[in-house]
């Protein structure tokens, strides 16, 4: 019930993301006194609006996200004289770079605010005894060795093999290289100590086979204070958006596209590290849920808010980076730049992107990526 529920919000979070995205280019076009002509939650066919002053506000059939029509961006649009003042093209070329920066600046104040949250209301994971937050009932499509030990989410394992009080390394570790070998663990439940024999399988993980029991680890939390909350935020921020870089730099590469192709057209097997989109992103948050982590889940949210500003900021078109492009020629060179010639290249880098996402998607759908370790 909870992998559900953290699906649904999650998903229901990401379209209100859009909308915030949506609004913060809104809101600062109004500011700056540009006529905004529509805006919209959802795409495709028009379910309900109504007006206020110049704008017609609404809902829309589809609901994947949203948005605004700013007078003056379509080029093939014509606009009535007396209105040329208050379009996009007449205001100065820091307002419009404002205008389109709001909205990717939205997605990385609000990776900000959901890891400043987690550190300070749920903490990370510190150091101490495995604590097994689930257990999969199935491996390799067998009755799982966890579930036939008779592990239980709570479970605290202080020792395996002889090693007291380990490490999660140290347990993957023994787990990874005993396959088909008995492992002895010893159990902590409720106040009381009892040991529990295992058999790692063979299973393949990222590419690797290696011997897994199928339990999901937690660890004890430690919040942080106000100010270290903040800072650890900000530095979250950070160190997620250089992650972000190189896996981004990775799945567009060739190598990156030709495994989504091995992927799509071969049997191979989905790894941990593969690429995945939203459909996957909901997955892995409704997973970590049911693991009893549900508040975990803004890290998630985090990270792909990171991931949707950066993108947003590609310098290429139709995105905002590539609409900041155009203004950084436009004040390069002393004049504008006419948007009609950019029309190919924008359709050419959506289709582009389209049919990766619906790959990756499609592929999250067919070999969803499994947490369990």
């Amino acid at each position: 019930m909870a992998g559900t529920v953290a699906q649904v919000a999650f998903f229901v979070a990401l379209i209100v993301v859009i909308v915030i995205h949506e609004a913060a280019h809104f809101g600062v076009a109004k500011w700056f006194g540009i006529k905004v002509e529509e805006f919209f939650v959802g795409f495709g066919p028009r379910l309900w609006s109504f007006r206020r002053g110049e704008t017609e506000y609404g809902i829309k059939a589809i609901p994947a996200g949203g948005y605004v029509k700013i007078a003056g961006m379509n080029p093939y649009q014509e606009t009535p004289e007396e209105e040329l003042p208050r379009t996009f093209g007449a205001k100065p070329i820091w307002q419009r770079a404002l205008v389109i920066a709001a909205g990717p600046a939205t997605h990385f104040v609000l990776a900000f605010l959901a890891f400043a949250l987690w550190l300070g209301f749920v903490g990370r994971p510190v150091a101490t005894d495995p604590l097994v937050a689930g257990v999969s009932q199935t491996l390799g499509g067998k009755t799982s060795p966890a579930s036939q030990g008779g592990l239980k989410p709570g479970d605290r394992i202080v020792g395996i093999e002889g090693v007291e009080d380990p490490t999660g390394d140290e347990l993957r570790q023994i787990t990874k290289t005993h396959v088909g070998e008995p492992v002895t663990l010893r159990i902590q439940r409720d106040g009381r100590v009892f040991t529990v024999t295992v058999t790692p399988v063979l299973t393949v993980e990222e590419g690797e086979k290696v011997g897994r029991i199928g339990v999901l680890l937690s660890a004890a939390r430690e919040a942080e204070g106000p100010v270290a909350s903040v800072t650890g935020g900000a530095r979250l921020v950070g160190s997620t958006l250089v992650g972000q870089l190189e896996g981004i730099g990775r799945v567009f590469s060739p190598e990156g596209i030709s495994r989504v192709g091995q992927l799509l057209f071969t049997d191979t097997a989905r790894r941990p590290s593969d690429a995945v989109g939203v459909v996957g992103a909901g997955r892995v948050a409704g997973q970590i849920a049911a693991s009893g982590r549900f508040w975990d889940i803004l890290l998630i949210f985090g990270s792909l808010n990171v991931l949707i500003g950066f993108l947003n900021l590609l310098p290429l078109p139709p995105f905002d980076g590539g609409h900041l492009a155009v203004l950084a020629v436009e004040k390069v060179r002393g004049k504008k730049v006419d948007m009609r010639k950019l029309v190919p290249i924008s359709v050419a880098v959506v289709a582009f992107f389209v049919l990766m996402s619906v790959a990756i998607n499609y592929l999250d759908i067919a070999k969803p990526v499994n947490l369990s370790p």
